[in-house]
């Protein structure tokens, strides 16, 4: 990545796999003006190396430990589950967050980015009362395209769902995760 001029701001461990190979999350600055492709290449050069996914992300974005999140729920307990929804765009690298009540099929709180959801789209994510993923094709939201979810219920009556526009996929660590996160937001 250094031949290409990228500079490594963050490395974080993603998922380990029991033969040998990992997947890393790299958080990199590149030269102004150089493209994509540009790094895909350099790392493609590598024995062993694949490019999985690559995204932009704005300036001064940096890798966000579950702790840290952990210790921001802790301090408010009565806001842990808006906190995360707020925190998991950063902590997950995802587009948006939506906190939803499974029985209303309403959004109670949302990032920015997230879409205005109908009870319909709600509904079509399947059973939310236990962890989900799912890929989403382009009708299913419009104008989204194909969005990848991921949801865990945070308590009886509402779940914490995740989108990607695009992909990746979430991996099952990150499902593993979000379910724990989710559930330290009760």
């Amino acid at each position: 990545m250094g031949t290409v001029g990228a500079d490594i701001s963050a490395i974080e461990i993603v998922e380990k796999h029991g033969d040998g190979s990992v997947i890393d999350d790299f958080i990199l600055t590149m030269p102004p003006g150089s493209l994509a492709e540009t790094i895909i290449s350099a790392c493609a050069e590598v024995p062993d190396v694949r490019v999985l996914w690559l995204s932009r992300y704005p300036d001064q974005w940096n890798i966000e430990s579950d702790i840290e999140a952990i210790n921001r729920m802790s301090k408010h307990r009565g806001r842990a589950a808006q906190i995360l929804t707020d925190d998991a765009t950063t902590v997950f690298r995802c587009e948006w967050a939506a906190l939803v009540n499974r029985q209303t099929r309403e959004v109670v709180h949302a990032t920015d980015k997230a879409p205005e959801f109908t009870p319909a789209q709600i509904d079509a994510l399947g059973d939310l009362s236990a962890p989900v993923r799912r890929e989403m094709g382009a009708d299913w939201m419009p104008d989204w395209g194909e969005v990848t979810v991921a949801g865990a219920p945070v308590d009886e009556q509402r779940t914490l769902l995740l989108g990607r526009q695009g992909g990746p996929a979430f991996l099952d660590s990150e499902l593993f995760r979000l379910e724990h996160l989710a559930s330290a937001a009760r």
